[in-house]
């Protein structure tokens, strides 16, 4: 495998454009993206957020998603931090290929994973070329 086929990527630092009353930063969650005939599956790696703290919004062709994480250990000093604790924010406009209608999402082990179904228009089919 050559070296340019793996890389680290630090965790990327977002600013909102809604202000927030968490004093705790805000990270653009790593996503992949992959497509069949049918759909677009997007998974997203949000460590440390719950499925109910998770908020998916479409509006006005845009796909936001927010992710909330649950602070543990209020009242402790860190001493050492390699691994920074956030909420998570992401936006992407959605092309007219996608039916929004039947969007669905499903999240496991902090990673969220939305299918985005295309439209019937959008998918390739063979035409039946029929005889006299």
């Amino acid at each position: 495998m050559a070296e340019k086929d793996i890389q680290v990527r630090e965790k990327k630092e977002v600013q909102t454009q809604a202000e927030t009353t968490r004093n705790i930063p805000v990270y653009i969650p790593a996503v992949d993206i992959y497509e069949t005939e049918e759909a677009l599956t997007l998974v997203a790696d949000m460590p440390g957020v719950s499925p109910d703290n998770v908020d998916i919004d479409i509006r006005d062709d845009q796909l936001t998603i927010r992710g909330t994480v649950t602070l543990e250990g209020e009242g402790e000093t860190a001493l050492l931090r390699e691994y920074g604790v956030g909420d998570y924010y992401r936006q992407f406009t959605l092309g007219r290929i996608i039916d929004q209608s039947k969007i669905e999402a499903a999240m496991k082990d902090g990673v969220l994973t939305l299918t985005l179904p295309k439209v019937d228009k959008a998918k390739p089919r063979k035409v039946l070329v029929k005889t006299s």
